[in-house]
C-alpha cells in the first residue's frame, strides 16, 4: 500500500492513497497502526508533504553503481561509502530545490529510498529487510564544486532542500523488478534498473547498522546510477521508480542575502 503524509485544512495527517482519494488514518502508522478515521479525501485537495521526516539522519550510499563512480573517474568501493545527510535538508514533493549562492553547479542524484520501521542495532543481512517500513524516492541533490572543493561531502549534500522525498511509501516493493528514470524538464537523464546496486538495500542496513542506531523514521538513500548533471533556475526534476511513483520538484536560485 501506499501511505501519504499530507496538509489538509491547515492540518498534518496520514492515510493510505486509493486511486484519486485518500483513506485517512488516525495517527502516523509507523507508530500508530493502520487504523482509519472514517474520513477520506480527494487527492486533488490535498498538499502531499515529504512522507517521512528523518528523526535523527538520512543515511546515504555512494558510488553505489559502477557507471555512476565511473563518471567520475572512481572505482566502486567494495564496502558501502557511507556519509550523512541533516534532516534539515529534507523537502516534499512539488517543493522547490534552492541553489545556494556560494554554489556555482548545482546536480541532480535520484535514487532509490528506504525507511526504517524498527530500531536496527547490528542486524544481519539475512533480517535486514524485517527493519524496513517501506520504500520511497529520494533526490541527493549535490553542490558538486563544493563537494570537491572541501574533499569530503558534508557541505556540498547538506543544504536546505537537498534531499527532497516522495511521493508516498510503498511498504509492498520489490526492488528485483523496479527501474529508475531521472527526467528533467521531461528529457530523461538517468535510467536503470534497481539490479544494477552493488549493495543491496539488506546489506546497506547490515552495514550501516553496525556503526549505529537507526531509528524509525531514518532513511536510507541508496545510491544514483550515471547520467547526474546540473540543474538551473528554471528546471522541472522528476524521478520515477516504478511502483512506487513520480517525484517532481521545480529549481529556483536561493535569494541573495541581505
Amino acid at each position: 500500500m501506499k501511505i501519504a503524509r499530507f496538509s489538509h485544512n491547515d492540518g498534518i495527517r496520514y492515510g493510505i492513497l486509493d486511486d484519486d482519494e485518500i483513506v485517512v488514518l488516525e495517527g502516523d502508522p509507523m507508530f500508530a497502526g493502520y487504523q482509519p478515521t472514517g474520513d477520506r479525501v480527494r487527492v486533488a485537495d490535498v498538499a502531499l508533504l515529504a512522507p517521512v521526516i528523518p528523526r535523527s539522519k538520512v543515511v546515504c550510499v555512494g558510488r553505489n553503481y559502477h557507471d555512476h563512480a565511473a563518471e567520475f573517474g572512481n572505482v566502486a568501493p567494495e564496502e558501502p561509502l557511507l556519509f550523512l545527510k541533516p534532516n534539515t535538508a529534507v523537502v516534499g514533493p512539488g517543493d522547490s530545490i534552492v541553489r545556494p549562492t556560494i554554489s556555482e553547479r548545482t546536480e541532480f542524484e535520484g535514487e532509490l529510498v528506504a525507511v526504517i520501521g524498527r530500531i536496527a542495532k547490528n542486524v544481519s543481512a539475512e533480517n535486514a529487510l524485517d527493519y524496513v517500513f517501506g520504500y520511497t524516492i529520494g533526490n541527493d541533490v549535490t553542490a558538486r564544486d563544493l563537494q570537491r572543493k572541501d574533499g569530503q561531502w558534508t557541505r556540498g549534500k547538506g543544504f536546505d532542500t537537498f534531499c527532497p522525498l516522495g511521493p508516498t511509501i510503498e511498504t509492498e516493493f520489490d526492488t528485483a523488478t523496479a527501474r529508475l528514470e531521472t527526467r528533467v524538464n521531461g528529457e530523461t537523464r538517468q535510467q536503470a534498473p534497481l539490479t544494477d546496486m552493488i549493495h543491496s538495500v539488506a546489506d546497506i542496513i547490515a552495514y550501516a547498522s553496525a556503526a549505529f542506531t537507526l531509528l524509525p523514521g531514518d532513511v536510507i538513500m541508496t545510491g544514483t546510477p550515471a547520467g547526474v548533471g546540473e540543474i538551473v533556475a528554471g528546471d522541472i526534476v522528476e524521478i520515477e521508480i516504478s511502483g512506487i511513483g513520480v517525484l517532481r520538484n521545480p529549481v529556483r536560485d536561493a535569494a541573495p542575502a541581505a
